[in-house]
């Protein structure tokens, strides 16, 4: 985990709220420490500024299933207890399968999980922060917001 990132106090009037993916993620926590990689420095500069960071129970369950030590486990679950994580209602997975649905009809393969993180990101007025380019494509057909 080598990052040394800390969360701070975070009362400040205006900031940023962002949802960060589980590909940013996957890069800060690589074994071989973080990734040199934009979407990394954004997101330890959101941290240090202490800006609104999210995530959703998909997300948080990707990145801790990744980890095969219970300590390593142990150790990156505790880094993300501070973190809100956004919850889908029923009607948000209607409007995912309505992502979903404009997408294919224009040629654009978006998952099930990355249509449940836009419309997350969609409906709490967050903007995403991912590596995936496959948010690109989803955003030219909805109202997602990416950083």
């Amino acid at each position: 985990m080598g990052s040394g990132i800390r969360l701070q106090d975070r009362t400040t009037e205006s900031r940023l709220s962002v949802l960060v993916d589980t590909s940013v993620w996957s890069l800060l926590f690589r074994k071989k420490g973080s990734a040199d990689h934009p979407e990394v420095y954004i997101l330890t500069s959101l941290l240090r500024q202490t800006e609104d960071v999210a995530l959703t129970g998909s997300i948080l369950q990707e990145i801790l299933q990744a980890f095969r030590s219970e300590t390593e486990f142990r150790r990156v679950s505790g880094f993300f207890e501070p973190f809100p994580i956004i919850g889908l209602e029923r009607d948000d997975f209607i409007t995912a399968a309505k992502l979903h649905r404009q997408c294919a009809s224009n040629g654009v393969a978006a998952s099930t999980v990355d249509c449940q993180i836009a419309v997350a990101a969609i409906r709490n007025g967050y903007l995403l922060l991912t590596a995936d380019k496959d948010f690109e494509h989803i955003a030219k057909h909805s109202q997602l917001k990416l950083l």
